[in-house]
């Protein structure tokens, strides 16, 4: 959505932290701050060399690595070393120095990749339920984003991006259109506070053509997790910013970022034939949504390598239609999955593949269609990975990337007995069964909880700072 347009048992929560020496770990020992200073060229500590032993299930989403399509392998080991996937495979040895984690009864795999959010907006999550997407712009989005200030934006950023986290988001693109430097410096500084890997698609502003080159060198290129994308609306009407915008993105190196006929209403801007004639079709041009294309676009996208956000939740949510997935899929378009920010409520990723598989089955009402339950995995992690440009540094457990890793405890209420992990993983799963995340190897989330994250403490100061947002207006 754009804007304005059941626990582990208790033996196994103590060997994860046991295990990697963190029982008794600060925050500031994990290279981890909740109070983050100006983003600078920090000397980020390498993660921990850590040995996952004996996982019962590793869906490494390499085929090169085990069997399927996914890449599936049993009673499996995962080394992770100076923050890359140093090994995976059976009987592992640990190195000089390891901590060797006990994984059995553990499914690992990699972390999910979400390729459209807008994290500020968890200040209006629940918001205007009864809207479509123009009345949740006039009535939630329109009137919070003018009141932010950078401590409330700071904690609502924090707030969503930590939720995702917990979920088993490793990676994140966050689609913002706040302008002032003082608000984008509060934002980033939130972001890179998680640990999380994220790209920041900054949408420009009129007034400072030159923001966008200095938001980029001065806080996103000194950030080691921190990628670069410039936003934009496509539309007739503003076709000259658009063409701006791609100008900017080519000057920079970077991906544009596009929401795409969200709403039938915007087929009348043309957003397909204005980036076509802008000359942005091909493989560094994301488009978001992209539910009202024609067949004639869908191949046009297909052709020059375009890539996809699709936002199912976020979609259902505002009675904006349904992605043509099923196309995109037999065309071979690079497509992942995103959370899309207030509208989607929650950071549940298993909830988001589970809608992405049932939303095409009913609208085909058949259930062999495009995604099947490897097709909508590898979408969640190594398709956004593909469609974003980064698989050569995550989204699979292959050896040399970097160790963006998940540990999920199926021995849960939800999730238990074992019937097909995999279709479970998808059907059953919710964030509750991640147990530990990594991101660059180091530990984000470990025995079911967030390290060195005081969550009561950030909840309180969002609700805080939503409760003075809502009093000013």
């Amino acid at each position: 959505m754009q804007s304005s347009p059941t626990p582990s048992p208790a033996h196994s929560r103590r060997s994860v932290l046991t295990g990697l020496g963190l029982a008794a770990a600060t925050p500031l020992a994990l290279g981890i701050t909740t109070r983050p200073e100006r983003p600078s060229a920090p000397d980020v500590p390498a993660g921990p060399t850590v040995l996952l032993r004996g996982a019962s299930l590793v869906l490494t989403m390499d085929p090169t690595l085990g069997s399927g399509p996914l890449g599936t392998l049993e009673s499996a080991d995962v080394l992770m070393r100076g923050g890359t996937i140093a090994a995976v495979g059976t009987g592992l040895r640990p190195p000089p120095g390891a901590r060797v984690v006990d994984a059995s009864g553990k499914l690992v795999m990699p972390g999910f990749v979400d390729t459209h959010t807008h994290l500020w907006q968890a200040v209006i999550r629940g918001g205007c339920t009864d809207g479509d997407l123009f009345g949740w712009f006039t009535r939630c989005t329109d009137p919070q984003r003018g009141r932010l200030t950078p401590q409330a934006l700071h904690s609502f950023v924090r707030l969503a991006a930590l939720d995702a986290v917990q979920s088993g988001v490793t990676s994140l693109v966050d689609w913002v259109d706040i302008f002032s430097y003082d608000l984008i410096e509060s934002y980033v500084r939130a972001l890179a506070a998680t640990g999380v890997r994220f790209t920041y698609a900054m949408f420009p502003s009129e007034s400072d053509p030159t923001l966008v080159a200095k938001v980029k060198k001065e806080l996103l290129d000194p950030l080691p997790l921190a990628d670069f994308q410039v936003a934009t609306h496509a539309a007739r009407a503003v076709q000259h910013l658009n063409h701006a915008h791609w100008e900017a993105a080519q000057d920079l190196g970077v991906m544009l970022n596009s929401h795409v006929l969200e709403r039938p209403e915007q087929r009348a801007d043309d957003p397909v034939g204005v980036l076509t004639d802008i000359g942005a079709l091909g493989p560094r041009l994301l488009i978001n949504h992209a539910i009202h294309l024609t067949d004639d676009e869908i191949a046009a996208v297909a052709a020059h390598d375009v890539r996809a956000a699709h936002c199912p939740l976020s979609n259902m949510r505002l009675a904006s239609g349904i992605m043509r997935l099923t196309e995109f899929g037999r065309r071979g378009v690079k497509v992942g999955l995103g959370l899309d920010g207030g509208t989607n409520d929650s950071s549940d990723f298993h909830a988001l593949m589970k809608t992405a598989i049932g939303l095409q089955r009913a609208r085909a009402t058949q259930a062999q269609v495009f995604p099947q339950v490897h097709d909508v995995l590898r979408m969640a992690t190594l398709g956004g990975a593909e469609a974003l440009g980064i698989a050569d540094r995550t989204g699979s457990l292959t050896p040399g990337k970097r160790a963006d890793v998940v540990v999920v405890d199926p021995a849960a209420l939800n999730f238990a007995p074992r019937f097909d992990w995999v279709g479970q993983t998808v059907f059953n799963a919710r964030p509750e069964n991640v147990e530990a995340v990594f991101v660059d190897g180091r530990p984000l989330k470990l025995d079911g909880r967030l390290v060195g994250v005081d969550t009561q403490r950030v909840v309180r100061e969002a609700e805080t700072a939503a409760t003075r947002l809502r009093a000013a207006g």
